[in-house]
């Protein structure tokens, strides 16, 4: 993958992952609300699934600047 391509995926997955935590964080707040709803075991997994994707943001990053950091082949 070209770096252009890793800067894309780590700005979708930042994305996704900001909206993911948020609206996780506002469906457990009217989780707590309503505890035999089903709107809290929900919150937890946007929540789970927001910081997964951070993560691979940081991966996505990360792999950015080390190919930076590389001379080219020649």
């Amino acid at each position: 993958m070209t770096t252009p391509g890793l800067r894309h995926s780590a700005f979708i997955a930042r994305s996704v992952g900001i909206v993911a935590i948020a609206s996780g964080f506002v469906m457990g707040m009217y989780g707590l609300d309503y505890p035999d709803s089903a709107w809290f075991p929900t919150s937890l997994g946007l929540i789970a699934t927001g910081m997964l994707a951070q993560g691979y943001a940081l991966y996505c990053s990360l792999r950015r600047i080390r190919n930076q950091n590389r001379p080219p082949r020649q």
